[in-house]
């Protein structure tokens, strides 16, 4: 595929996972540098106690060395953990514990939101003065769990609510991470970059088993993942509560099954019913039909007639079928032919969008909320080279065709844009407007 192409396809999906991402870095940044800045009278920002920083609190006294080496403890135990965790969720996932995960999943989402986001909250509160009783306080608060976890997993609500309340989340835990030691965050960030691209990308590694089994079964990516468009599929897995750290694209949908229909319903729309007929003469085929395409159905149904092979639309919407023999299947050699006439790919018509794992949002967020905590600049800095990260790899996945980390390259180019800014970029530029030298 042409680079020009790869851009127009995945255009709009990228803009609707930088859209949030930007959201949810810039509300972590604004929560940071008011609430939780060293230099801010409320003491916020003392070190909290988490996984990421069980075996070596940080001291302001100790060594460098100590500290290096402390976070490096910090950041293995950290990556330890979460990789058992990962397998013990895909083991139970493989053997189908699926309401015990879609409990243990509203859980913690609803502690997220009611212990951290109280916590907050109540920082919140303190930094502003703002007048308001415990019981008023705790009525909100209990609204705002309820409403949130329900968000969350609620099949009704609308979409718009859904990914707003995701992004709340990633914000809560974002903000609760960025108050641990300034090595351990640094070290566990580069930590989790590692991790996350041998999770993903390692044979037998737990979230590349992850999306493999959720593909094989067809359902829902088992995991809290922003969508940045509704989800058409009719089945949902539960989603496990281990956030993820990729990015993939319509996991699960790339049969041949599922490109015939695709690529017919294409071809209706465009008026190319001659194609059309000719793909359908001799072919064994289940069309998926959703609820947005009945008006397809009928074309197809039409074709069909037209062809001399009548078809009849299942009562539901679910399908349209034929044949007795080898259903599910399409002459791949035909579709081939139509690709290479006119260099469509089957996959560019796929009806699901973009996902990115909740923990990509949080450690983006992490990353930028510790840069705030020195200066502006470096947010900047950071910022730009986490959305170039970020394209580059919605880029890389709209090549490669399949789930890919989204921490890594981000990560990356953060950790190294921080630091260059702080070391020379930010000393160079204060030099030169207190010298009033113009550049």
């Amino acid at each position: 595929m042409e680079s020009g192409s790869v851009l127009e396809t995945i255009g709009q999906e990228i803009i609707g996972v930088m859209a949030p991402v930007s959201v949810c870095m810039l509300l972590v940044v604004l929560l940071v540098y008011t609430v939780y800045n060293p230099s801010s009278s409320a003491a916020a920002a003392t070190t909290v106690r988490t996984a990421a920083n069980l075996v070596y609190m940080e001291s302001p006294t100790d060594s460098t060395v100590q500290k290096l080496e402390g976070a490096i403890l910090n950041a293995v135990v950290f990556v330890v953990i979460i990789t058992l965790v990962t397998f013990l969720l895909v083991l139970l996932y493989y053997y189908r514990f699926n309401n015990f995960l879609l409990y243990y999943t509203r859980f913690s989402v609803f502690m997220i939101f009611s212990a951290m986001g109280s916590s907050i909250l109540i920082s919140i509160v303190q930094r502003f003065n703002i007048p308001i009783d415990a019981a008023t306080f705790y009525v909100l608060l209990f609204n705002f769990t309820i409403l949130g976890t329900i968000s969350v997993f609620s099949d009704g609500i609308p979409i718009i609510v859904k990914q707003s309340t995701m992004v709340v989340l990633g914000i809560i835990v974002a903000a609760w991470f960025s108050r641990l030691p300034e090595w351990t965050t640094w070290i566990v960030l580069v930590a989790l970059a590692l991790y996350d691209l041998a999770a993903v990308l390692a044979p037998g590694g737990p979230l590349k088993l992850l999306v493999e089994l959720a593909s094989s079964r067809d359902e829902e990516l088992p995991a809290l993942v922003y969508e940045c468009r509704p989800n058409v599929g009719r089945n949902s897995g539960a989603r496990v509560s281990n956030s993820g750290f990729f990015v993939a694209a319509g996991v699960g949908m790339s049969s041949d099954n599922h490109n015939g229909s695709v690529e017919l319903q294409h071809l209706l729309r465009n008026g190319d019913r001659g194609t059309a007929m000719e793909i359908l003469q001799g072919e064994d085929l289940v069309i998926p039909i959703d609820e947005d395409d009945r008006a397809s159905g009928g074309e197809i149904e039409e074709v069909r007639e037209e062809a001399g092979e009548m078809a009849p639309l299942m009562g539901d919407g679910d399908s349209i079928e034929r044949g007795s023999g080898n259903s599910g299947r399409v002459d791949n050699s035909r579709l081939s032919r139509r690709t290479e006439r006119e260099g469509i790919e089957m996959e560019d018509f796929n009806p699901r969008g973009i996902k990115l794992g909740m923990g990509d949002f949080i450690f983006y967020s992490v990353l930028v909320g510790r840069a705030a905590m020195y200066d502006l600049m470096t947010v900047y800095a950071c910022y730009l080279a986490i959305i170039s990260g970020l394209g580059c790899t919605l880029i890389l996945l709209a090549v490669c065709r399949q789930a890919l980390p989204a921490l890594p390259i981000s990560i990356t180019l953060g950790v190294i844009f921080y630091f260059l800014t702080k070391l020379f970029m930010e000393p160079f530029v204060v030099g030169a407007s207190t010298n009033l030298m113009m550049f």
